[in-house]
């Protein structure tokens, strides 16, 4: 983990991954085979990427009596609760639709209507993520979503872990498959015989999943082309090196190519916490893909002080920011850009990950500068209410007419004036 002192310099450019040709074209390619032979493409998918051959993909009551015969009872209570927290922060986020009228009698609004079907991608390989399921059916659930399905590619067995079986029943979810990679993504998309499409697949997942979401981005909508994951800590002085190197790996630890990145003013700190991502490095279990993190895309960087670090962390635009210094909250106005923010000692980032509430699908690569985390927002869409009155058309037609021939547009212009045309002759 090197440690380099920033310089006007410096440049942190956003890192979108776009796959390689090869890979992009094998996207293309399962996309298009989805759509032409449905089911029948899928488990042969399935076989080949996941090792499975399944008689049926969607996941049984059996199978889910099974996973709860895998996971002791403490468990399924903490998913229960990590799941009360979730929903009680985003019942905070519902929208209202509304209807303004105007002393002409014109009345104006906006319609807050929930999606008719939402596809939820779990991902699976290195690790089993019943927390995935909570963040992204929750807040759906809670805006109104009528259908949520929800995809996953299976074990050598054709089982999905019995925690994201757990975690998706306690919601009540009851259309689950056992499908991953971007024949998922194509199944939610264009519909199987088996799998009916859906309007908005959200979820995050590797390279192939990522573009495939890409692809099919305007038949549906996506949530987002989620990168891998990525923390920044802006500490001081009064950071503690080892709990800081415990974050640092927090993040390590879930991806090669994930990133974590301390920003600090004091070389001290710096220093230690070097040592101590070192040091615990040799204890973790997953340790080989924390080095590898660490090693490729980890850094400390040493600001000349406290503002120079913000400035940093505002152009880094992290996924996860913690704020490890004397006095945090006094910083929060001057944070413009992170998909979440953890104030203090006590706030370590896995607490937002599984428990606190607020939501862990996060936006990735720098993109917190724009776009925001996933949330009720994201599985509603809004309309626009126009109720013009007699009045209101009278006072208004002739600019509105106007406009419409600025633009070159006839018909729009004649469209207004025909209802006066139209009343003249009654």
């Amino acid at each position: 983990m090197d440690i380099q002192k920033v310089t006007s310099e410096l440049s942190l450019k956003r890192k979108i991954d776009n796959g390689t040709g090869e890979q992009r074209q094998a996207v293309i390619s399962i996309l298009a085979d989805v759509e032409n032979r449905g089911d029948q493409a899928l488990h042969d998918y399935t076989k080949k990427f996941d090792g499975a051959l399944l008689k049926d993909f969607r996941v049984s009551e059996e199978e889910i009596k099974r996973a709860y015969e895998q996971i002791e009872d403490s468990i399924v209570n903490i998913i229960t609760e990590a799941a009360e927290n979730i929903r009680d922060y985003h019942e905070r986020m519902k929208s209202q639709s509304w209807i303004v009228t105007k002393p002409d009698g014109t009345m104006l609004g906006q319609q807050v209507t929930p999606l008719d079907a939402v596809g939820v991608y779990v991902p699976g390989g290195t690790a089993a993520y019943p927390s995935s399921v909570l963040m992204n059916v929750i807040p759906a659930q809670v805006a109104g979503v009528g259908r949520i399905v929800m995809t996953s590619p299976p074990n050598k067995k054709g089982e999905l872990p019995a925690g994201v079986l757990v975690a998706a029943n306690e919601l009540g979810v009851d259309e689950i498959y056992k499908v991953g990679g971007a024949q998922a993504v194509g199944a939610l998309a264009y519909g199987t015989e088996t799998i009916a499409p859906v309007d908005k697949i959200v979820g995050p997942g590797n390279i192939f999943v990522a573009l495939a979401k890409r692809e099919v981005f305007g038949l549906v909508d996506i949530d987002a082309i989620a990168g891998p994951s990525e923390i920044v800590i802006l500490a001081d002085e009064s950071a503690y090196p080892d709990e800081v190197a415990a974050d640092l790996l927090s993040q390590a630890e879930h991806d090669r190519l994930a990133s974590s990145i301390l920003v600090t003013h004091s070389e001290e700190l710096a220093y230690r916490v070097q040592k101590e991502v070192e040091q615990q490095l040799k204890t973790l279990p997953r340790r080989d893909i924390a080095l590898a993190s660490i090693e490729n895309h980890g850094a400390i960087y040493v600001t000349e002080s406290l503002e120079e670090s913000v400035t940093v962390v505002n152009k880094l635009a992290p996924e996860h920011l913690e704020v490890a210094t004397k006095d945090p909250h006094t910083l929060l106005g001057q944070i413009r850009h992170a998909g979440a923010i953890f104030l203090g000692r006590y706030s370590s980032e896995p607490v937002g990950d599984y428990f606190a509430g607020p939501n862990h699908v996060l936006p990735t690569n720098g993109t917190a500068a724009f776009s925001s985390p996933l949330s009720v927002e994201s599985f509603v869409k809004k309309s626009s209410i126009i109720s013009y009155s007699e009045k209101a058309l009278i006072e208004n037609a002739s600019k509105i007419a106007a406009f419409a021939r600025l633009e070159g547009l006839e018909a729009h212009a004649r469209a207004v004036e025909s209802r006066f045309k139209s009343k003249g002759e009654n």
